[in-house]
């Protein structure tokens, strides 16, 4: 594919995607109070590991057969990331009448089970994670994180049939 820039090039976009979205939800929370759920916290421990893996494939510039190693990295990343956001959403859609109760804070979630337990139970999604708070063109945050982890997973697929 000779229309995108050269790989590293590509790779450095999908850091600095990923170091963007950081930094907006970081915003979100500090200046406009948008306090995360757990599910919005394991989104953005999706998104550092994506931006750090972007990172470490740009300062690498991989040829060929490594792009492709680092492809299935970044594309693993961004599915488990898409799945947390598209259990959001799906939470997001339920009738009121069937959205899990608000559980006990994700510190305490973390400090009273063992690690599997405790992820199964966040992963789990309650209350506070159907909320919608802030959104932008009648959206929410979790859908958007949904469309940008599929967009970063495509975008890091076919670099390694970028022959730059």
């Amino acid at each position: 594919m000779t229309l995108l820039p050269r790989r590293q090039i590509c790779y450095t976009l999908g850091f600095l995607a990923c170091s963007g979205l950081m930094a907006f939800a970081l915003f979100l929370q500090y200046s406009l109070g948008e306090d995360p759920c757990p599910l919005c916290i394991f989104q953005r421990l999706a998104f550092m590991a994506l931006g750090f893996s972007f990172l470490v494939a740009a300062l690498h510039n991989p040829q060929k057969t490594g792009s492709a190693i680092y492809a299935i990295l970044h594309v693993l990343t961004a599915c488990v990331g898409a799945a947390i956001a598209a259990r959001q959403v799906w939470l997001q859609h339920l009738p009121p009448d069937q959205v899990p109760s608000c559980g006990p804070g994700l510190s305490y979630i973390l400090q009273a089970n063992p690690l599997f337990k405790a992820l199964s139970v966040v992963l789990s999604g309650s209350g506070e994670c159907a909320q919608v708070g802030w959104t932008l063109f009648s959206l929410s945050i979790a859908q958007w994180a949904l469309m940008v982890f599929i967009i970063l997973g495509v975008w890091a697929f076919v670099q390694p049939l970028n022959r730059r």
